[in-house]
């Protein structure tokens, strides 16, 4: 071998080495949760009614996870997927959150990572601290109600938003959800060059159905359109502002190396029927335990990590959400989590996927507490109450038949094993004591007069 040829292999081997060493170390990771939308209202889960394409690239070029379940409404689910735990285990209180909790901020903080929240809070009433108190760097948040706030405040046209401690200015005729989006644009661009967790709760599509920036009736006042009209421009509005992300990561060329899912935080408001060819129509179940009340989307994009077209039948449910930030992240996974990751799944491999979901709820506490047990076709409640789901959508005809008398008792032996660890009703009580002391406080913190920050 000739000198010559020994220097362009060396210098070939160097490049190679300059080349790893410039590649990112790490994975960013995106985690976006719409509110109030069940599975039947994008595109890529058979809606030919709303326009979902920006979500529905995304699974076409990632994951779609057929069987995915939230909690039936929006505390216990932002508890939940923030935690990794189930709600008997550490919900406190409608619209509240206890903060002591670890949750996935906390966890990829400790790991390297710059951490971010935009969109709706809701679980720290008049304090302003809570969000930083949960893990994140930043925030940019509609919903501190309380301490002299003015209320909740508009989360769409004029919003009153909260950004980093202070009130957000010059939000007069602007649109919440673009704050927003703006907010965590720029995050991105500032924390380019280090690993970062963005978690965005959107504000849509949530009630009331009001105009949007792309509505033909924006600026016309009041909207005399049908609900369902309005519902559908805010689908396509949420489309919209996902495309507007997953464009920001390829224009700072981080899409390679940022693993973005979506979801829902509950099932479709009850006042929105939507069109959908297998059942006909469907409507919204939230607040409910039914299928329509907890089935949500669930779509995750990894290029060159999740392969094109990929689709998890196994069952996941929002406790899963921390293991998987965890293990993509590098993270360490707190021992007590009751999820398991998706990573695994969203590479084809179900081989070890636990094969069920156990959803447990209460609006305010223990007194109308329900649980149940779901393989993704059969259901069992806490109160002996079992179904055959796909058979039976809404729940009307118990099942009483010895061909499923082994599903039933296999998922009874799942169920028990859960609620074998249910907490006493004094442990209740406690918890919404607390709660209660922290809105107090938070409201004590909010009376003060809030400094105000000039949007951009």
């Amino acid at each position: 071998m000739n000198r010559k040829r020994l220097t362009v292999e060396a210098l070939l081997c160097l490049s190679a080495a300059l080349g790893a060493a410039a590649a990112p170390a790490h994975t960013n990771v995106i985690m976006i949760m719409a509110d109030d939308i069940g599975f039947e209202c994008y595109g890529c889960y058979g809606s030919p009614y709303y326009r979902t394409p920006a979500i529905d690239r995304l699974a076409a070029e990632g994951a779609r996870f057929t069987h995915a379940y939230a909690q039936p409404l929006c505390t216990p689910s932002r508890v939940k997927i923030m935690t990794g735990k189930y709600n008997f285990r550490n919900y406190v209180d409608f619209g509240s959150m206890d903060l002591s909790q670890a949750t996935f901020a906390h966890a990829v903080k400790a790991a390297g990572y710059r951490t971010c929240i935009a969109g709706k809070w809701q679980l720290s009433p008049g304090n302003l601290q809570g969000p930083h108190a949960a893990g994140f760097d930043e925030y940019c948040l509609w919903h501190f109600e309380g301490g002299g706030m003015g209320g909740k405040g508009s989360r769409y046209k004029s919003p009153l938003l909260f950004q980093n401690g202070k009130q957000v200015e010059n939000t007069a005729g602007r649109y919440g959800p673009d704050f927003d989006v703006d907010f965590i644009c720029g995050f991105m661009e500032r924390n380019k060059d280090q690993p970062f967790l963005v978690y965005y709760p959107m504000i849509l599509v949530h009630n009331p159905f009001d105009p949007t920036p792309g509505s033909m009736d924006w600026n016309a006042g009041e909207s005399t359109r049908p609900p369902l009209e309005r519902f559908g421009d805010m689908v396509a509005y949420m489309d919209k502002n996902i495309a507007r992300l997953t464009a920001k990561l390829d224009e700072l060329g981080l899409r390679e190396n940022t693993l973005v899912m979506i979801t829902g935080d509950n099932g479709t408001n009850k006042e929105i029927v939507s069109p959908f060819p297998v059942r006909g129509e469907i409507q919204g179940g939230k607040g409910t335990m039914l299928d329509d009340g907890t089935h949500v989307a669930f779509v995750a994009s990894w290029p060159g990590v999740i392969k094109a077209g990929t689709v998890v039948k196994t069952p996941v449910d929002f406790a899963d959400v921390f293991p998987t930030i965890a293990e993509v992240t590098g993270a360490k996974v707190p021992a007590d989590l009751d999820g398991q990751s998706m990573v695994p799944f969203m590479k084809g491999d179900e081989s070890n996927a636990r094969g069920w979901v156990f959803i447990d709820y209460s609006r305010d506490g223990r007194p109308d507490y329900r649980s149940f047990v779901y393989d993704g076709r059969h259901k069992l409640y806490s109160d002996g109450k079992f179904y055959e789901v796909p058979n039976d959508w809404l729940e009307k005809s118990p099942v009483r038949s010895p061909e499923t008398d082994a599903v039933r008792r296999r998922l009874q032996g799942h169920l028990d094993g859960i609620l074998a660890g249910f907490p006493p009703a004094e442990e209740f009580s406690r918890r919404q004591a607390d709660a209660a002391n922290q809105k107090a406080a938070g409201k004590g913190k909010g009376a003060k007069k809030q400094k105000k920050q000039t949007a951009p």
